[in-house]
């Protein structure tokens, strides 16, 4: 097999992100089908990487795994000093609350709520932001992502665009080290799609550290790294 080459980071000192020969594997009604392969990868403290691939690669495995949302069968996993897949479920959802920003494709804001209040469940969940900071933080989180007129609103009458953007705020709500992104412009038009991904590359260079699973390869070339999946397997590893 060609061997992997491996992007050089843009730092030294500790990696908020280790995966040392990381597998997951399912049970499925055809036999075993193994998602990830042996995977190896480092991410370094305020890098934009981009994790490409086609359906089926096991980018969203790797993201779930990432987030905790999924446990891997074979490896090991670090996050912010955090070995997660040793964690029991309550002290994983504590740690994700304080530890991981999320974005989904599809924004997820609970519809009876305002953007603001959507915003605000996320602090009054993880308690990190004292309680009587949480509306200042929330318009201040608005207007870095350039709606902080549509606080108010429900989320049904924002536009797709503003709905993502008040997802990113959402997700930076407890100030957490790392934001994983699961196709977050997948179901937005051109322009909104644009817009999203420089708010990504702002927020990155402001000292954030972002992970983005695309399958749009132009999508990933708004990160300063990219990282291929197929089937399963690293394929590619490079800087933009």
């Amino acid at each position: 097999m060609k061997k992997t080459h491996l992007a050089q980071p843009l730092q030294t000192g500790d990696p908020i992100i280790k995966l040392d020969s990381i597998t997951k594997a399912y049970d499925t009604p055809t036999g075993p089908f193994t998602a990830l392969h042996d995977i190896d990868l480092t991410i370094y403290p305020k890098e934009f990487v981009a994790i490409i691939g086609k359906s089926g690669s096991g980018k969203t495995t790797m993201l779930n795994i990432l987030a905790g949302i999924d446990r891997p069968t074979g490896g090991a996993l670090t996050i912010a000093d955090a070995r997660i897949h040793g964690l029991s479920e309550s002290e994983l959802s504590t740690w994700r609350g304080k530890n991981i920003g999320l974005v989904f494709q599809f924004f997820q804001l609970l519809p009876t709520l305002t953007v603001a209040e959507n915003i605000m469940l996320a602090m009054d969940l993880v308690k990190v932001i004292p309680a009587d900071e949480r509306r200042s933080r929330t318009i201040e989180l608005l207007e870095e992502v350039g709606i902080a007129d549509q606080a108010d609103k429900l989320p049904s009458s924002l536009s797709g665009g503003q709905q993502q953007r008040a997802a990113i705020a959402r997700a930076l709500a407890n100030n957490p080290p790392l934001l994983l992104c699961d196709e977050p412009t997948g179901n937005l038009d051109s322009k909104n799609r644009e817009i999203v991904l420089e708010l990504f590359a702002k927020l990155n260079k402001r000292g954030h550290t972002i992970v983005m699973i695309t399958h749009e390869r132009d999508a990933g070339a708004f990160a300063d790294r990219q990282v291929t999946l197929v089937d399963g397997r690293i394929v590619e590893d490079s800087r933009g």
